[in-house]
C-alpha cells in the first residue's frame, strides 16, 4: 500500500478515528489495542501465535483442547512468559475436567474464559466470574444467545458456517443481521469468512463489538504449523474449503470444514463401507457410528504436527482463498487494520476513491 499518500490527504486518519470508535466497546472489553481476537485453533493456537497475536494488539486465545489442566497451566505459563498483553483460554463445554481447567485459568489470573462446543454449564459459568474473569460464549441463534447472557456471559461470538472446523448450518452474514440488532446487552464479535479489513469494517458498522479471526493467523510467520500445512492453505480456494460429507442421517456426521483431500474422499467411502456392514448385519448401529466417529482420530495433528496434509485434516475457513503468503502476526493485523480504515475513511485499498463516499 501507498500508505504516505493516504495520510497526505487525511483520509487514512479519518477512517482510523471511525475504526476506533466502532471497535471501542470491544477493545475496552478484551484491554487490547484492536478487537481483534484470535480463533481457537486446536494445535494451532499455542503459546507462540498467542502471545504473537496479543503482542501486536490484538487478543491471543490458547487452544485448551482435550488438555488436561496439568498441560493446561504450562501452556499458559508458558504463553504468559512471552507476553505482558491480554489473552483468553478457549475451553471445550463437553470437557470432562471442565471445572478443574477453569480453576486453572483462574489460578493463573487469565483474565478471559471462552466457552466452546456447545452451551457451559451454569456452575462453570458462575466460578468463572466469581474468580474474576469474564466469560465469552458462543451462540449459533438469538434465542440461545439471550439464555446465556441471562446465565452470565459477558459477550458472545457468533461464528458463521464459512469458518473452518466444527460448523454450524448458517452463515455469518444471516446470523449477523439476526443477532446483532437484537441482542446489544454484551459485545459481539463475529467470526467466520472474514479475511480482510473492509468486511471487518463493515461487521463492526453493524453493530459487532470486534471480530475472531483463524485461517488469517495460521500461515502467521510464528504459527509452529508444520511448513506443508501451511503450505496447503497457501493453494486452497475457497471452493477448497468443503464440510465433511455424511452419507446417510441415520448415521450423523459432525459437520467440520476442511480442505479436501485424499482422507476427505476416503472416509465417504468408509461411511458407505461401515452401512453397508450394518445393514448386513455384521455390525450394530452402535458400533458402526463408532467406527465412524473414529475415523477422523488424530488427524488433526498429524495435518498440522507430522504435515500429512493427506491422510490428516487440514480444517480451513472459506476465507483461505486470501491467505496468500507467510507474514508476520503483527503484519497480518496491521494489513486489516489499515484495510478498514481505508475503507472507513472513503477509499479502497487499491488507492482509488469510493464512489459512494461522502
Amino acid at each position: 500500500m501507498q500508505r504516505e499518500n493516504f495520510l497526505s490527504n487525511g483520509q487514512l486518519a479519518r477512517g482510523r478515528a471511525v475504526l476506533e470508535a466502532l471497535s471501542a466497546r470491544g477493545r475496552a472489553f478484551l484491554g487490547t489495542a484492536h478487537a481483534i481476537m484470535g480463533g481457537a485453533m486446536t494445535w494451532v493456537s499455542e503459546r507462540h501465535l498467542v502471545a504473537a497475536i496479543s503482542n501486536a494488539g490484538g487478543f491471543g486465545v490458547i487452544a485448551c483442547g482435550s488438555m488436561t489442566p496439568d498441560l493446561l497451566a504450562k501452556e499458559i505459563a508458558g504463553t504468559q512468559g512471552l507476553t505482558k498483553m491480554p489473552f483468553g483460554v478457549n475451553i471445550i463445554t463437553m470437557h470432562p475436567m471442565i471445572d478443574a481447567l477453569v480453576q486453572v485459568c483462574l489460578d493463573a489470573r487469565v483474565g478471559h474464559i471462552v466457552f466452546a462446543g456447545g452451551i457451559p454449564p451454569t456452575n462453570a459459568i458462575q466460578a468463572a466470574k466469581a474468580g474474576g474473569a469474564k466469560v465469552v460464549c458462543f451462540t449459533p441463534a438469538l434465542s440461545l444467545g439471550k439464555k446465556l447472557v441471562r446465565s452470565g456471559a459477558d459477550a458472545l461470538v457468533i461464528e458463521g458456517m464459512e469458518a473452518g472446523g466444527h460448523i454450524g448450518p448458517v452463515s455469518l452474514g444471516v446470523l449477523a443481521q439476526e443477532i446483532l440488532p437484537n441482542l446489544p446487552d454484551v459485545p459481539i464479535f463475529v467470526a467466520g469468512g472474514i479475511g480482510r479489513g473492509e468486511m471487518m469494517a463493515s461487521y463492526l458498522q453493524m453493530g459487532a463489538a470486534g471480530v475472531q479471526l483463524g485461517t488469517r493467523f495460521v500461515c502467521a510467520s510464528e504459527s509452529i504449523a508444520h511448513p506443508k500445512f501451511k503450505k496447503a492453505f497457501l493453494r486452497g480456494a475457497a471452493r477448497d474449503a468443503q464440510p465433511s460429507v455424511q452419507i446417510d442421517p441415520a448415521f450423523p456426521v459432525i459437520p467440520v470444514r476442511a480442505l479436501v483431500n485424499d482422507a476427505t474422499r476416503k472416509f465417504a467411502e468408509m461411511q458407505v463401507e461401515v452401512i453397508a456392514k450394518f445393514r448386513r448385519g455384521d455390525l450394530d448401529q452402535k458400533a458402526a457410528q463408532l467406527e465412524i466417529e473414529h475415523f477422523w482420530a488424530g488427524a488433526l495433528r498429524r495435518a498440522v504436527i507430522d504435515g500429512d496434509v493427506e491422510t490428516g485434516s487440514v480444517m480451513a475457513g472459506q476465507s483461505v482463498g486470501m491467505v496468500t503468503r507467510e507474514q508476520p502476526t503483527a503484519e497480518i493485523i496491521a494489513e486489516m487494520v489499515d484495510q478498514a480504515s481505508l475503507w472507513l475513511g472513503g477509499l479502497r485499498a487499491d488507492t482509488e476513491p469510493c464512489t459512494a463516499a461522502s
